[in-house]
């Protein structure tokens, strides 16, 4: 049985693209989707989220449903798109088609313009489970975070090569277990 599982925040307000650093709140559609996510799941006992309201605002309303222990991380926030944050990858096809297309193709090797590097987001990711495991551990766990975060954990899980990273597929409110046996 997984004792520990990730939730990717369910959708926004406002229009699809890259919101990395940005915050907007989730929608009524997002609230639904997340409610509908751990509708069916046995309580948790200690939920983990992300600082960033999209993942916030249902950590804290899920915690208060079941009675369990909420803490919030800043460091399992999403990667910073620095000046892609806001715009659509069909957006970024009209003018930055060529950096798109080297991000997607690997993304720690190119970082977005004025982002951050994939490899300090990684270490920030990485670093804020490792100081969380003990607590996680040997508990019903649940980490609400972001699409770029559950890629890199579930490719670091899967073993795949960095390049890989966003073959992951994290859709919105969508539980995946994570093994808290990686050192």
């Amino acid at each position: 049985m997984t004792d520990c599982w990730l939730l990717r925040h369910g959708a926004t307000e406002g229009p699809e693209g890259f919101r990395g650093r940005l915050d907007p709140p989730l929608s009524a559609q997002g609230w639904t989707q997340l409610r509908e996510a751990v509708a069916a799941q046995p309580a948790f006992t200690l939920i983990l989220s992300s600082s960033q309201q999209r993942c916030a605002r249902f950590a804290e309303w899920l915690a208060a449903e079941q009675g369990a222990e909420l803490a919030l991380e800043p460091d399992l926030r999403e990667l910073d798109f620095g000046d892609w944050e806001g715009r659509s990858a069909a957006d970024l096809m009209q003018d930055q088609a060529e950096a798109l297309g080297l991000f997607w193709a690997d993304p720690y090797a190119y970082t977005p313009p004025g982002g951050e590097p994939v490899a300090h987001f990684a270490e920030r990711v990485q670093a804020a489970v490792a100081r969380w495991r003990p607590r996680l551990q040997g508990q019903r766990s649940l980490i609400v975070t972001h699409g770029g975060v559950i890629r890199l954990l579930l490719a670091r899980q899967r073993g795949l090569a960095p390049k890989d990273l966003l073959q992951v597929e994290a859709p919105y409110a969508t539980l995946q277990p994570l093994s808290l046996e990686h050192p």
